[in-house]
């Protein structure tokens, strides 16, 4: 298997905040007293006048942006995924989506990758949290540059979005030169016989087991979708068309995420046989990141033993 260098994903993030701010002397961030973690410390440090931390109070600080947001203001709001969509996920409903608030959610520590945390902090429910609200735009990048790309065009654009970001360093898969559009997925290796359609950090183990499996013979088409909402479709539905098989995996619940905005769309454009790969609707573990990812089969070994299995079941 070939050896990737390991970055945090909220590293970048912390890089493209400080580029934002100063460029876009209208951007505010928001965090909820973990801006060590989340990495928004550093846009506080150079800009200090404009940056709350609002404390363990993460409904008042969804509603607070909210506001500076209808004052004119670019909030760009943190904290753990967990706080932020679960915690908080009333007053994003009213006071953000209804509203059409041009609020930034970018919140960290999402999925299993969490780790030593366990089950109360290891959030797999964000992604159905927040794709089912309307005005709501949800992204998941797969790794430290595609990070950089999505949060730039997020603050640049207009509207409220939820933003993914890990605990955990993530292979770094793609270069400074990577693209990122809303509402647009890539196929980055080209297949026959299946198509996988990954987001985070599956998308480097839906990488890893495709090129495996190109050595038995098997040939993957493998697609990042780093934007859920909205969903490329169209990409994913060309793929479908050419290997008649589609494969989704996800660091989320199998429930609500990316491979039910697949399915959503397949089965009234072309409907396919599919197998959505994911958490199957449990609650996280206590462990280290990796070790996690492998206990629920989401590791490239993982990963391609389900592809086999499926692939096998006809």
């Amino acid at each position: 298997m070939r050896e990737f260098e390991l970055k945090h994903l909220r590293d970048a993030y912390g890089e493209v905040l400080l580029e934002m701010g100063e460029k876009y002397p209208d951007i505010v961030v928001l965090d909820a007293d973990l801006s060590g973690s989340t990495r928004t410390a550093r846009f506080g440090a150079k800009f200090p006048e404009r940056f709350f931390n609002l404390g363990v109070s993460e409904q008042d600080m969804m509603a607070t942006a909210a506001g500076f947001a209808l004052a004119g203001k670019r909030p760009v709001v943190s904290t753990f995924s967990i706080f932020a969509t679960g915690r908080a996920w009333e007053q994003i409903r009213q006071s953000i989506a209804y509203a059409r608030a041009n609020v930034k959610i970018i919140a960290t520590h999402g999925g299993v990758t969490v780790g030593e945390d366990g089950a109360t902090h290891q959030m797999l429910e964000d992604f159905a949290l927040m794709r089912v609200l309307p005005n709501m735009k949800v992204f998941c990048p797969a790794d430290y540059y595609e990070t950089k790309a999505v949060v730039r065009r997020v603050i640049e654009g207009e509207g409220p979005a939820y933003v993914r970001l890990s605990r955990a360093k993530f292979p770094v898969i793609f270069d400074e030169n990577h693209r990122f559009e809303i509402g647009r997925a890539q196929v980055i290796k080209e297949g026959r016989d299946l198509t996988a359609v990954g987001t985070g950090i599956t998308v480097y183990s839906l990488l890893m087991a495709a090129e495996d499996l190109e050595k038995e013979g098997i040939s993957v088409e493998v697609i990042n979708s780093p934007s859920i909402k909205p969903l490329d479709g169209k990409t994913i539905e060309t793929s479908a068309r050419k290997t008649g098989k589609v494969f989704t995996a996800e660091e989320h619940s199998v429930i609500g995420g990316l491979g039910s905005a697949v399915a959503e769309y397949l089965s009234q454009n072309y409907p396919v046989k599919m197998r959505i790969h994911g958490v199957q609707d449990l609650f996280g573990r206590s462990g280290e990141a990796m070790q996690l990812l492998a206990y629920f089969r989401l590791d490239p070994v993982g990963v391609k033993e389900e592809i086999l299995d499926f692939l096998e079941r006809g």
